[in-house]
């Protein structure tokens, strides 16, 4: 199944269900007998491989996946004020992704733990909308469940079949990303946080938020932003240093493990991991900069058939307005 968006049901299924890449690489003598359309049915293989590349079990990774868990085993005996999770930190840092590994892993271990028959929804992945309602924030979650809402179903109607469902189908994980949009300061932000907060009492599940800079946004401002705070342990995702031996060490396992799932014939293994410094600063050591940056230069190297990735062709890639800043300012020092 084609993977889709994580905010739909189907979406988030295809996700889960969607094994490592195990593509092989044919050897010369293969390649070279290729037919034009079994050469270009290989490449688009490659390329779709290249697309998605590895996800990297890095320390905010590993940090949310495990705070995330004992979360859950802690708010499995309470009855209400139960504890929640928000991923914070800067665009590029992993933060939907931590959150995203985090419902896969519970989603395969409750497959594995469910013994009762009957509809089985674990994990519940929903963005919230630009300038949010608390009625856009309950039809999100409507139709990542694929509920049909009559025009005529208010915020609490739509509300309450959400919650029956959700209830119905032994929902324990409830993640929310893009939380920055949700203001505190505007009348709709306020209601749609309260909304948040009557969501997690009624349904008996665990809450992730992840967004921006949720405090400068004013996610624990006023009374409303006390109650968050006292609830939810906050994780902040940051770039990777470069200061230390260790935090270099760090950065080229994170090199050399993106490297290894490289489907190219004549890239030379370790050439990454011997740019190691120069990727760190091309891309201000974002995570999601570096893999955006490997994933178009392999992409681009089985387009131009050179099937490798050199400094030269990581230099032509064009990245993010944030990482490109980065560089610019680099390269003055």
């Amino acid at each position: 199944m084609p993977l889709g968006t994580l905010t739909t049901r189907a979406g988030w299924a295809a996700f889960v269900d969607q094994p490592p890449s195990s593509l092989d690489l044919l050897g010369d003598d293969e390649r070279k007998h290729l037919t034009d359309a079994e050469r270009d049915t290989y490449d688009q293989a490659r390329h779709l491989h290249h697309s998605r590349l590895a996800v990297v079990a890095t320390p905010t990774v590993n940090k949310v996946t495990k705070l995330g868990r004992r979360l859950m085993l802690l708010n499995r005996g309470q009855l209400s004020a139960r504890r929640g999770l928000i991923v914070n930190g800067a665009g590029e840092t992993g933060k939907t992704t931590a959150i995203s590994q985090l419902g896969k892993h519970h989603e395969h271990l409750a497959r594995r733990r469910r013994v009762a028959p009957g509809p089985f929804l674990p994990v519940v992945y929903v963005s919230v909308p630009p300038a949010s309602t608390a009625k856009m924030l309950a039809a999100e979650i409507a139709r990542f469940l694929d509920l049909p809402l009559p025009k005529s179903f208010n915020q609490v109607a739509i509300t309450n079949a959400v919650c029956e469902v959700l209830h119905t189908m032994s929902t324990e994980l409830v993640l929310v990303d893009e939380i920055h949009n949700l203001s505190l300061s505007t009348r709709p932000g306020a209601e749609t946080s309260d909304q948040l907060k009557y969501l997690s009492e009624r349904i008996p599940a665990t809450f992730v938020y992840a967004g921006i800079d949720v405090e400068g946004a004013g996610l624990f401002s006023g009374l409303r932003g006390q109650q968050i705070a006292s609830r939810f342990t906050v994780v902040a995702t940051q770039s990777f240093a470069y200061g230390t031996s260790r935090q270099r060490a760090e950065w080229a396992a994170l090199v050399a493990t993106l490297e290894q799932v490289l489907r190219l014939h004549r890239h030379e293994p370790g050439t990454l991991l011997r740019h190691a410094e120069y990727l760190y600063r091309r891309t201000g050591g974002m995570i999601g900069s570096l893999s955006a940056l490997i994933r178009d230069a392999a992409i681009e190297a089985i387009i131009d058939g050179s099937e490798r990735i050199t400094l030269d062709l990581l230099e032509a890639v064009e990245l993010d307005r944030t990482a490109e800043n980065q560089r610019s300012t680099t390269s003055k020092r």
